[in-house]
């Protein structure tokens, strides 16, 4: 995704950062998404396949995120040969979930 203009104000990763966190994203979501689900407004659930190495990923990943854009609320579970990426915002962040819903798919789109 070339247009980081949905990245809220309150991420304070640096402006230079940005399209290189937004491309490992993209690289893991076109690479493991095998499906995504919105089981509430506020919640984004992912499924990614679980290869070797994909949840020490997700979870670097994650890790970084949470450190730059406090508003997401990530939680990850292993299971057999998945990893599940539950994402949650509070209510002023809606948009930003809709607006990563709607990448993710894009994304994974491209693992199909």
């Amino acid at each position: 995704m070339s247009d980081l203009a949905w990245v809220p104000q309150s991420c304070t990763l640096p402006a230079e950062e940005r399209p290189l966190r937004v491309a490992e994203w993209d690289a893991l979501f076109a690479e493991r998404l095998t499906s995504l689900s919105r089981p509430q407004p506020l919640h984004l659930r992912l499924y990614l396949d679980g290869a070797e190495g994909v949840e020490e990923r997700v979870r670097d990943l994650v890790e970084r995120e949470s450190g730059c854009c406090s508003f997401f609320t990530f939680t990850t579970t292993s299971g057999q040969d998945v990893v599940r990426l539950d994402i949650s915002v509070d209510q002023a962040h809606e948009a930003i979930l809709d607006a990563l819903a709607a990448w993710t798919a894009v994304a994974g789109e491209q693992r199909r």
